[in-house]
């Protein structure tokens, strides 16, 4: 325990400079600018309360993007109703969706297995419909959640001049938008990753890993696992619900779509791609999939033949045309290649490699059968 708090200060400062330096870092791979670091950092918090259900309790969601949905509508209603400051926002993002997850979660973890997910999966799309067709008056249907000019923002009218066009983001007058909405959402995640590195090393976390093992054996015992996981089931909503919030802080904007079964789809391939289990595995697969998504999908064949200027021009025809099948419109190609080399290679993730990168390279001893799902929380 001692050592664990002594390792603390250095593990969140640590990771504090690897994610408050990513304008730097990131600028040798064209991921620097500030809309894509936005997605790394909100989408990085939605896998990494997702791993705290998935990678802790063992039970697979296929609905949290139900939650992602639900934290976005209420931040884009906050700055409608109330204020342009985007700390409401994120509250009341967090409070509604914990609340439909502990709705979902009560019902949903009357099951296990496929039969949960199954489960988690029918109240998404029935949050999808509902947010698409009948609670139009609410979502605004396929138009979506937007600001207008005729919103009351009741507390922002009381101290300031109403301006001419539609107002921004902010926070006690920073504006959302660009770099400053990054590092705000940089310290929002380096939160959560001091939370849910608690969360991995208290005795709830060692609970529900417990739970991963056998649930059953710890029901023989008379241990009572429901409130466990339905307390993780809510934690990991109220993640969800926090990156649809600041989905909504960077794009004051919420539809429907966020809600789509694809949506929760894609933090499962997230996580899995990540690590299963590990502390940051999941956030590394978030970046994967959103750097493919922005970068390779811009590239065309101009790119390609800039690249390959330095073959013959007989081969870099044949270099171009080969290539131009994994980049563009084909990225889901070359993700699709990745993720099935990383699940038939590495079932533990792209964090089963790194560790197996160090014990060879850096005589690391630990176990080589050690399963990625139990692996160490300090990584």
């Amino acid at each position: 325990m001692k050592q664990m708090f002594n390792r603390e200060p250095f593990a969140l400062a640590a990771f504090s400079l690897v994610i408050l330096l990513m304008p730097i870092w990131l600028t040798p791979f064209g991921a620097n600018y500030p809309d894509l670091l936005q997605k790394f950092a909100i989408f990085a918090i939605f896998a990494m309360g997702f791993n705290i259900l998935f990678g802790l309790t063992g039970y697979l969601s296929f609905g949290h993007a139900a939650f992602l949905g639900v934290g976005s509508y209420a931040a884009v209603w906050s700055f409608k109703l109330f204020t342009m400051n985007v700390l409401p926002a994120i509250f009341f993002g967090v409070a509604f969706a914990g609340l439909f997850a502990l709705v979902i979660g009560y019902v949903s973890l009357r099951r296990s297995g496929i039969y949960f997910s199954i489960l988690t999966l029918a109240f998404a799309q029935m949050s999808y419909s509902l947010a698409y067709s009948v609670l139009t008056p609410i979502t605004n249907g396929e138009t979506g959640l937007q600001l207008t000019l005729q919103d009351p923002r009741i507390l922002d009218r009381l101290t300031t001049e109403a301006g001419d066009g539609l107002p921004s983001t902010t926070l006690f007058g920073l504006s959302m938008s660009g770099y400053s909405g990054f590092y705000f959402c940089a310290v929002v995640l380096i939160i959560c990753f001091f939370i849910t590195r608690r969360i991995f090393n208290s005795p709830f976390g060692l609970t529900l890993r417990g739970i991963k093992s056998n649930q059953n054996r710890m029901g023989y015992t008379g241990f009572n696992t429901r409130p466990y996981t339905l307390t993780a089931f809510v934690i990991s909503g109220m993640f969800a619900g926090l990156a649809g919030s600041l989905m909504a802080v960077t794009d004051p904007l919420a539809g429907a779509e966020r809600m789509q079964w694809t949506a929760s789809g894609e933090v499962v391939l997230m996580t899995i791609l990540g690590g299963v289990g590990t502390l940051v595995g999941p956030m590394i697969g978030a970046w994967v999939i959103k750097y493919f998504e922005n970068i390779f999908s811009s590239f065309n064949k101009a790119t390609l033949e800039n690249f390959y200027s330095f073959l013959p021009e007989s081969l870099q025809e044949i270099a171009v045309s080969v290539s131009g099948l994994f980049v563009g419109e084909g990225w889901h190609l070359t993700l699709g290649v990745l993720f099935m080399l990383i699940v038939i290679f590495l079932p533990g993730g792209i964090m089963e490699g790194w560790r197996l990168l160090l014990r060879r390279f850096g005589g690391g001893s630990g176990n080589k059968s050690e399963p990625a799902a139990v692996a160490q929380p300090a990584e």
